[in-house]
């Protein structure tokens, strides 16, 4: 079994699903008392949000590469970026390190493809769902992305970052996600790309009327698959 890297904490909230995750699926693929070799190393999110918001890019990508070289020193046997906002730097990280990364649009992109879709609404932070780092990566394999309305983009945005990054879940939270989704729905998507790993504490395939592709999920499932091939 190779050992899976993964460099979170972006929010540790999520980063905390992925452990669960990989250690769940490789004993359901394996059984027994069967868990997943995986080191973990969780930067403090402070210092990455500041980064963000004052559009540092550069420095954030020096900070995740200084990170993953420390992954790859513990011994993993590629990574994974416990995030999806953060592969806008995925970019930056890869040459600073001689494992792959499993680059989580990748294998969102796989599970869409699979299920037959062309169209999906993507719902993300405000850096996801605005800029091109991501909706290319799934446009470049011939996906058509739909994104909310300024409005609902602001209001995704916000209750990720003043909500679930800190473990709160609130039932209106919920409700607003509920008609964002519709009105992707109405606007022709297929399917709902759930493009923050935090967004899979709040909703899940009950609150919409189409398929819900959850990116922690899927990007674990590769994960654990390329860890026991």
């Amino acid at each position: 079994m190779l050992t899976i890297g993964m460099l979170g904490g972006m929010s540790w909230e999520s980063s905390a699903h992925y452990y669960r995750l990989a250690n769940e699926l490789v004993r359901d693929r394996l059984g027994g008392l069967h868990s997943a070799r995986c080191v973990l190393l969780s930067v403090d999110f402070a210092d990455v949000e500041e980064l963000q918001r004052t559009g540092d890019w550069a420095s954030a990508g020096r900070l995740l590469a200084a990170a993953a070289r420390q992954v790859e020193a513990a011994g993993a046997g590629f990574l994974l970026l416990c995030t999806n906002t953060m592969h806008k730097v995925a970019d930056e990280v890869q040459p600073a390190i001689g494992i792959p990364l499993l680059h989580l649009a990748d294998a969102t992109a796989d599970a869409v493809i699979a299920a037959g879709l062309e169209t999906v609404g993507l719902l993300g932070t405000a850096f996801t769902m605005e800029q091109d780092f991501y909706r290319d990566r799934l446009t470049a394999r011939g996906l058509k992305v739909l994104t909310p309305d300024v409005d609902d983009r602001r209001d995704v945005h916000r209750i990720i970052y003043d909500e679930l990054v800190l473990g709160v879940v609130r039932e209106e939270s919920r409700a607003r996600y509920r008609s964002v989704i519709a009105s992707l729905v109405a606007s022709g998507a297929q399917g709902i790309i759930l493009g923050c790993t935090e967004i899979e504490l709040l909703v899940g395939e009950a609150d919409s009327p189409v398929p819900v592709f959850p990116t922690t999920r899927l990007h674990v499932e590769a994960a654990v698959a390329r860890a026991l091939s």
